[in-house]
């Protein structure tokens, strides 16, 4: 009769054990919000989470790079439309020049306006965003500036210095960003693109200090004839790159959408795996501290009737 108490005993108290183990999984799952906690609980499914998680953490580190590459891009746009600005009026003002009834007086004036347009021009070339120069090439953080005002002997304009990545350093001057698994996006940060080099001695530099000599001599032929043409080709060559730059911001803009609805898609995926059903949840925790419940009731009968045969 002692040993049939003595087993029952030990059922119970196992029985009991597992009851309580159960009813501590949907406490546990009711604090959390959660249906797994630790490898334990259902290893298959805490290793999907921990892919989904990662998964998650990654698509936030591209959104972060979509949304910072856009924002340099409008920064790009907005100081090439300055400098486009810049270049229409120097336009302008050489078409002024070229005219005959124009004296030296009004030529020396016009002359000392092209100087302060090409100034706010090199300004809007050298314009920086979150510390990065945007057209420096890969020397985006390094001085002197990447545009820099080359000056003669006497102070006078004498060409323009590029600073940024050049052919000598042997690598692109336009930057990378990757924006999803695989898919890269380059951005438009090569400078050379804008000094617009015509041979080893003609570039954007050389063509403003032509244009200041030819003021400077009351030169209207060349003024009305190859520079006001050639103001008119580095104007359009400001304008290509500001196209360019246009569509890389609407690729981004497009790889953003697409990223968010990665992002809803991998959230609802992961509140399918990990989220507890609530309702159903405490049904089940309801029905396991019934259980719980009715072997301690039962416990305490079998637990006398020990007792009582012991004494």
């Amino acid at each position: 009769m002692r040993i049939t108490n003595s087993l029952m005993s030990k059922n119970f108290m196992r029985n009991l054990n597992n009851n309580m183990k159960s009813v501590y999984k949907y406490q546990e799952q009711l604090s959390t919000m959660e249906q797994v906690s630790r490898p334990s609980d259902d290893p298959l499914k805490v290793s999907k989470v921990l892919d989904l998680n990662n998964e998650i953490k990654q698509n936030e580190e591209y959104k972060s790079t979509i949304n910072d590459s856009i924002d340099f891009t409008n920064a790009q746009d907005s100081a090439l439309a300055n400098a486009t600005n810049s270049m229409q009026r120097i336009y302008t003002l050489t078409q002024q020049a070229a005219n005959g009834t124009y004296n030296d007086q009004d030529r020396d004036a016009i002359r000392t306006e092209v100087e302060n347009e090409i100034d706010t021009l090199l300004d809007s070339l050298n314009t920086s965003f979150g510390g990065r120069y945007i057209f420096a090439g890969n020397n985006t953080t390094t001085k002197p500036l990447p545009f820099e005002k080359e000056l003669d002997d006497e102070g006078n304009f004498a060409g323009i210095i590029y600073n940024g990545t050049t052919e000598e350093d042997g690598i692109s001057g336009n930057t990378t960003k990757e924006i999803a698994r695989g898919v890269n996006v380059e951005l438009q940060t090569d400078g050379r693109a804008l000094m617009n080099s015509q041979s080893a001695e003609d570039n954007l530099g050389s063509f403003f200090n032509e244009l200041l000599t030819a003021l400077d001599d009351n030169n209207t032929e060349d003024l009305g004839g190859d520079l006001l043409g050639r103001v008119d080709s580095e104007m359009n060559n400001i304008v290509n790159l500001r196209t360019n730059i246009g569509a890389t911001t609407n690729r981004l803009k497009a790889a953003k959408d697409r990223n968010e609805s990665e992002f809803l898609n991998l959230k609802t995926t992961y509140s399918n795996t990990q989220d507890i059903d609530l309702a159903e949840t405490y049904m089940q925790y309801s029905m396991e501290m019934v259980a719980y419940e009715a072997s301690l009731q039962m416990g305490n009968k079998i637990l006398q009737s020990s007792l009582l045969n012991y004494m």
